[in-house]
């Protein structure tokens, strides 16, 4: 996998529970376009992060030691072609591997 030393692997995602409305927090690759943040859902909307994020998109994610709280939503790739097809050539450049329904989180601004 080839990725740039300096450069985070993983993002700490934290949604909330949709049955139980616990957090729940995951460990997964990522890449930033534009001052947002992308992942990929290699389940789809069968994941029960991306469940959680259709039911509340109010997210917490930590990227090395910073925090943020934002909003999560599913990029639509027939809307938004150009934006899904950098995002897979981001993600296929750093992780090799762009599989899958891609997820946007905003971090808010104070």
């Amino acid at each position: 996998m080839a990725t740039k030393s300096n450069e985070p692997q993983y993002l700490y995602l934290t949604t909330t529970g949709w049955k139980s409305g616990k957090p729940h927090e995951i460990e997964i690759w990522f890449v930033m376009h534009e001052g947002r943040y992308y992942l990929v859902s290699e389940h789809y909307e069968r994941s029960h992060w991306v469940i959680n994020i259709q039911h509340n998109p109010a997210i917490t994610f930590r990227v090395a030691e910073q925090t943020f709280a934002g909003t999560g939503r599913i990029v639509n790739t027939t809307v938004e072609p150009d934006l899904a097809a950098q995002v897979c050539r981001l993600m296929d450049a750093k992780y090799n591997w762009s599989t899958g329904l891609i997820v946007e989180l905003q971090a808010h601004t104070s």
